[in-house]
Formats: structure tokens, C-alpha cells, sequence
């Protein structure tokens, strides 16, 4: 029986990562270091370390969905949040659950690439069902500058609805059109000696944040910006003032952050906060 005191409930739909560092592990950590409780479901394996990926297996469609069907008969949820996909079955399974859950909010963390951003893991079938089921039902949709232009131009529309020069607001606005209602653009990947990022809503851009550059490479970064958005959703908080205080602590994890391995860094999702 739920009780008044009670954490916010997360549920994640993403990959394991056995480093801890992204997927569904970094999810958990995430989720609960900022107070709440997190419910995971699994959408394929992976065999990797700090360094690479040797190799990745995705759930069977069912699989998926018996996962959360069975956590949302029992637990209340007050947020979703989407991970990597593993394929257009599994998108297809996680839109037909959380259609039945249309006043819950939905971050949808946008997974084009590979550990460390090397590979491109999505394939035509799998962007063209995110694109039609997922983003749709995206309360905030997180993807990089630098990615939004193969989602968008995987939409059949796209490439005829942008004009020549193509602005990251032009992109905002297609993923908008598509049924995100809201879209945060990051830059992560853009060499510059800030990170900045736009949410944009239906009338243009929300709010712009800058960041310091951290030096050094990173795994799980943008992992743990979505999982602090859906958490500090869950709690209640506005959503302008959660993306800022989501980058904020995601900020934070990576200046106190871990280098464990012999790869990458890895955030340290119980850093001190101030």
C-alpha cells in the first residue's frame, strides 16, 4: 500500500550497463540519489567496459512489455523515463504500455550512437518507430544538436518541411511538430569551450544554459541528465526550472565524477550538491 512518505517512483526503460556508468544501472543510481525510487525495465544486454563495447543483445519485444506491466499493476509511477532502445519492437512494446498512461510525464532520452558516441546503433526500422510511436508521447524529448538531424530527417516530411540552412531551432521546431511537447537540444558533442543547451516548447526556446567543459571523456552523462529530469518531474517540480536543476547536478556528478577503469570517466551521482 502506498504510504505518505513514500519516494516519487521512476520507471526506466533502457540497457543494462554493467560499468554502472550509462544504461540502466547509471539510471538507478541516478534515481536515487536524488530520492526516489527507481523501477527498471530491460532492453537488451551488453557486454562492455569504460572503454568499449564488445558486444549487445536486445530483449525480445514481450519481454518488455511483460516488465512493466507487471511493476505498473503493482506500483504506482509518477515519471517514465525512455533510454536505448534496442529495436523497433521494443519501441513499439514500450508505446503501447505507456499509451495507457497518457498524464504521466515522459523524458525521452534520444540514443542514436554507440558507447562514447563510435556507433551508430539505430537502425532505419527502429528510427522510423521511434519517430512515429515514441516521440509523440515524449514530455521532454533530450537529444544532441548533432543527432536531431537524423531523427528528423528519418521523419518522411522532414527533409521537404526545412529550408535550405537548417538552425537547431528549425530541428526543435520539426521534433515539436512530430508530438514532442517540449525538446531539449544539447551540445554535448560540440567542440566548443561551453556546453550549451536550449529547451524549446511550442512558442520557441524556453530557456538556454551554458556550461563549463569539463576535461576529459565521459560515459553516462547525458544518461544522467535525463534520469535526473524524470525524477525531479516525479517530485513535482516545474519543468523550465527541473531541466535547469537536472543539468545542474548532471554538471556536478562529472566535476566529482570517477575515473575507475582504464577508459572513460564516470559520474559520481552522490556528489555533493550546493
Amino acid at each position: 500500500m502506498q504510504g505518505s512518505n513514500n519516494p516519487s517512483v521512476v520507471l526506466t526503460f533502457t540497457t543494462s550497463d554493467p560499468t554502472g556508468g550509462s544504461g540502466l544501472q547509471g539510471d538507478i543510481l541516478t534515481v536515487a540519489a536524488l530520492g526516489g525510487h527507481p523501477l527498471s525495465v530491460m532492453t537488451g544486454f551488453t557486454v562492455q567496459d569504460t572503454a568499449r563495447i564488445e558486444g549487445f543483445s536486445a530483449t525480445e519485444g514481450d519481454w518488455v512489455a511483460d516488465q512493466a506491466r507487471a511493476l505498473l499493476e503493482d506500483i504506482p509511477v509518477q515519471a517514465f523515463k525512455i533510454g536505448q532502445i534496442s529495436s523497433a519492437e521494443n519501441a513499439m512494446e514500450i508505446a503501447d504500455v505507456l499509451g495507457d498512461y497518457p498524464d504521466i510525464p515522459v523524458v525521452f532520452d534520444v540514443h542514436l550512437r554507440g558507447l562514447f558516441g563510435t556507433d551508430v546503433l539505430a537502425d532505419e526500422e527502429t528510427l522510423g518507430t521511434l519517430c512515429e510511436l515514441l516521440v509523440p508521447l515524449s514530455s521532454v524529448l533530450i537529444i544532441n544538436g548533432s543527432d536531431a538531424p537524423r531523427l528528423v530527417l528519418n521523419d518522411e516530411d522532414g527533409e521537404e518541411d526545412l529550408p535550405e540552412e537548417v538552425t537547431q531551432a528549425e530541428y526543435a521546431r520539426h521534433l515539436l511538430e512530430m508530438g514532442a511537447k517540449m525538446v531539449l537540444l544539447t551540445g554535448a558533442h560540440e567542440q566548443t569551450p561551453q556546453i550549451v543547451n536550449t529547451l524549446y516548447g511550442p512558442g520557441g526556446v524556453l530557456r538556454t544554459d551554458a556550461w563549463e567543459r569539463l576535461p576529459g571523456s565521459w560515459h553516462g552523462a547525458g544518461d544522467t541528465l535525463s534520469a535526473a529530469l524524470a525524477t525531479l518531474l516525479a517530485q513535482g517540480m516545474e519543468v523550465s526550472a527541473a531541466v535547469h536543476a537536472a543539468q545542474a547536478y548532471t554538471w556536478q556528478t562529472l566535476a566529482q565524477g570517477w575515473r575507475l577503469g582504464m577508459g572513460h570517466n564516470l559520474p559520481n551521482r552522490f556528489c555533493k550538491r550546493g
